[in-house]
Parts: C-alpha cells; structure tokens; sequence
C-alpha cells in the first residue's frame, strides 16, 4: 500500500476514476500532475519528471480523447499527441527503472468489420474504421512498445508492462462539449438541454442501428487496478508475448437508438426522438470479447441503467 504509483492523466474520466479506485483500496502514496505542470508530450520534461520522482507503478490513463467530430476534425493532432505521450511515458518509466505500468488503450485498435464481440486475436487482422484510424494507430503503437520492452528487458531488467483494452467509457468526469464528446455524454447534454427548453424534438446523428457496449468507469477503474496487480504466473498463462492486451467490456450491448431512448427516460425529456441518417453512423457494431478478464476473476458489476443515472447526477453537478 505504500507503492509510490503515478497516474497520468489523473484530470481525465479514466484516470480520476483510477485514483478513487486506488485510494478506496488504501494506498496511500499517488502521485499526480496536471498538464500544465508536465506536458507528456514533451521528452525533456518528462524525463526531468521521471527521474525526479522514480515511481514504482505508472498508470498511461493520459491521452487525447474525443468522438467522430473531433477525430474527423483533428487527425493529426490525435496521431502526434497520443504517440508522443506513450513514447515517452513508457520509455522514460522504463529508463527511470519502473517495473510495473499499465497502459490504457481502446476498443477503436480492432479492424472495422472485425467479428463480434470482438477479441484480443482480432487485432490488425484488417482496416480500421477511417473516422478514428489516427487514434486507433496510436494505441495499437501503445500496445506494442508495452509487449518490445517486455520482449527486450522483461527478463533482465523485471519489468512487467501491461495493457487494457476498454470499451465505450462514461461517467464521472465525462466531457460533456457539445460536438467534442462522446456519445453518451453528447446524449445527456442534449436530452436534459432540450427537456430545460421544452424542445418538441431530439436529432441523433445517425440512423440509431449502430450496436454499441459501454462499461461505467469506476468498473473500469476497477478492473486497472486488479489486472496491474495479477500475479505474474497468472497472467502470463493468460496472454502470450506479442498478444498481451486484455479487452475489458460490460459483457453485451445496445443499439443507439436503445441508448437514446435509455437516455429519454434518465433525464426525463418528454419530446420525440428523431435521426438523421446523414451523418456518420461509425462503425456498425463494437463490443469487447472479455473472456480472458472473465477467465482471471474479473466482471463489471454497474448495469447501463445505473451507471447513466449516476453520469446524469454528475452532469448536472459539474457540467
């Protein structure tokens, strides 16, 4: 309990939820920055940072993070940005001698038509889906610098770099921009927007028959801490060397329009749902194979009905 462990990114949903994770569980000694005081995708500095502070646990929660709008919007920014954080991260953690990191990925690696629910086998099997691709490259990139330095050091130097593949993420901390969002919190600004203005109608983008899996963060979180923590013996009888990620999804999902109409009833808009076929639909359907967390004694324990309930009481406090 007295590990010195850093989370990156501890501002953001992910990695806020990581903290209360691991400060419920007792520990007791985290570290944190925020950006303006450590920019990750700076090298010097965070070097400076690493060999300053020499931690023995690192959490990767850090990244930029948005929906279709925004992907589609600021390609380059998404590829430079994520690249660089992970780089140098994951290489200054090595340098500074941690032994133990866990690195937060996406479900966006996996090919676009992959099959579903998707496995960790599926990934670079095929194309991307084009309105996150940047993204996506990035934290398949993430995925593979965790698996070379334990290919490389992870016998003589003892590290142990992991990797977890969430699905669609919400709840407390969400970013709730009105085109920068994902797509439950885009859904909860809009819904309780238009039941505070008596608007007759809601637009979705999309035609409402995408299939989607989302998992609350604090399971999320939940399940960070307990795969970082896994005995090694465990784990490694698990994964293999150059598969090494672990999807981490609720267990089944919902259409959009199912969501929408979820969302309706959460916040209590009375109007008329309506969708707007012209815009992108992004993948047909995304949800998380989570045998192998299953397999190691892990399961998501807050159902979607709950957990928008408790994103909408949030929302509402800091929105």
């Amino acid at each position: 309990m007295n590990s010195k462990i850093y989370v990156a990114g501890d501002r953001g949903m992910v990695g806020s939820a990581i903290v209360r994770q691991l400060k419920s569980m007792g520990f007791n000694n985290i570290i944190t920055r925020t950006h303006s005081e450590l920019d990750l995708t700076n090298q010097a500095t965070v070097k400076t940072f690493f060999d300053t502070e020499k931690p023995d646990q690192v959490y990767l929660a850090a990244a930029r993070v948005g929906g279709i709008h925004a992907n589609n919007t600021y390609p380059a920014d998404f590829i430079y940005d994520n690249l660089m954080i992970e780089a140098n991260v994951i290489h200054q953690a090595f340098v500074a001698g941690v032994k133990k990191l866990l690195f937060l990925g996406s479900s966006c690696i996996y090919p676009r038509l992959a099959d579903q629910p998707m496995a960790e086998s599926a990934l670079l099997t095929g194309m991307l889906e084009p309105t996150n691709e940047p993204y996506a490259i990035a934290k398949i990139a993430g995925i593979k610098l965790c698996e070379s330095y334990n290919r490389q050091y992870g016998k003589s130097h003892g590290i142990d770099y992991r990797s977890v593949m969430p699905t669609n993420l919400y709840g407390p901390g969400d970013n709730y921009h009105p085109e920068n969002s994902h797509v439950i919190p885009a859904l909860l600004r809009r819904f309780h927007e238009a039941k505070i203005s008596k608007a007759p109608q809601v637009t979705i983008w999309g035609s409402g028959t995408p299939k989607r899996e989302f998992l609350y963060v604090d399971d999320m979180a939940a399940a960070s801490v307990f795969v970082m923590n896994l005995d090694n013996a465990i784990y490694e009888k698990h994964i293999q060397p150059m598969q090494s990620h672990i999807n981490v999804g609720f267990g089944s999902d919902v259409t959009i329009a199912q969501l929408a109409n979820l969302v309706k009833a959460v916040v209590g808009f009375t109007g008329e749902i309506t969708f707007d076929s012209a815009k992108p639909d992004g993948s047909p359907r995304k949800s998380m194979d989570s045998t192998r967390l299953n397999s190691l004694g892990w399961q998501a324990k807050i159902n979607l009905e709950q957990g928008l309930a408790l994103a909408y009481a949030d929302m509402l406090v800091h929105a």
